[in-house]
């Protein structure tokens, strides 16, 4: 077993919020040492905890939608796919609960070192864009999202693409005017991928 298989192992076994998750532990990601485009999300909702497979519901397929990937490269060697929390986390008042705060502090910075070809991080929604652009981060996710030219080149923050979002989608038409085309060109570039995809 090599380094990087017995990381991914222990990430399988982890439970250290188990009393915290009402259905228990389930880490859910996607990584490969070739990978070269990370996303970093927030915690699996409850169908994903059920089929094991990191986006497989709604939101993943928006998100799909907006990099203009097929589910074959998505779920490909060049695609790494790290949430904030590994583990559905439960309901709350409004949606699933947060992510659990133990997870990234323990394994993303050990995920990270096994993933040395990564260009491109896209960070979604608020929990991952607070925990990476720190002190960069803007007052809102509207604005952290409308700033996406003022972070790195390989860094591009990104609202969360639940269907849940259709309102601030018609709110911020500018998200589908400018940052997707930005977006999709970079994934593009980077994954050589040609029109036909």
């Amino acid at each position: 077993m090599t380094k990087t298989q017995e990381l991914f192992a222990k990430i399988k076994r982890c439970s250290i919020c188990a009393a915290h998750l009402p259905l228990g532990p389930n880490p859910i990601f996607q990584a490969n040492p070739k990978a070269k485009i990370i996303i970093i999300g927030q915690a699996p909702g409850k169908k994903v905890h059920e089929t094991s497979i990191p986006w497989d519901d709604p939101s993943g397929k928006n998100l799909r939608k907006w990099l203009g990937v097929s589910e074959e490269i998505f779920y490909s060697h060049q695609i790494a796919l790290m949430p904030m929390g590994f583990c559905y986390p439960g309901k709350g008042k409004s949606g699933d609960l947060p992510p659990r705060p133990e997870c990234a502090p323990e394994w993303h910075d050990l995920l990270l070192k096994q993933m040395p070809e990564i260009q491109l991080t896209l960070l979604i929604g608020q929990y991952a864009q607070a925990y990476y652009l720190r002190d960069d981060i803007k007052q809102s996710l509207t604005e952290t999202v409308q700033a996406y030219k003022d972070y790195k080149s390989n860094v591009i923050p990104l609202p969360h693409p639940s269907p849940r979002n259709r309102f601030w989608m018609a709110k911020n038409p500018w998200f589908e005017s400018e940052v997707i085309p930005y977006l999709q060109l970079n994934v593009k570039e980077l994954l050589k991928i040609s029109s036909h995809n």
